[in-house]
């Protein structure tokens, strides 16, 4: 009995993209989609949220507390 196929959904246009090692550019559906989504990535279109704790954090690593 074969494996069954599983089906995701490109995130830049919607088409469903076989999960499989021959799906080149998974799980984007195409070159064209691929690079579309990166260049929205490096223009900054897309954004990773940040919470103000997390700045903080991030400041505290960089700056170790004086003694």
């Amino acid at each position: 009995m074969g494996a069954r196929v599983r089906y995701v959904n490109c995130p830049r246009c919607g088409i469903q993209v076989p999960w499989v090692q021959e799906s080149a550019f998974r799980p984007f559906c195409s070159e064209r989609c691929k690079t579309v989504d990166l260049g929205a990535w490096a223009t900054e279109r897309y954004r990773v949220a940040a919470t103000e704790e997390d700045k903080d954090a991030a400041d505290e690593a960089r700056d170790p507390p004086e003694q």
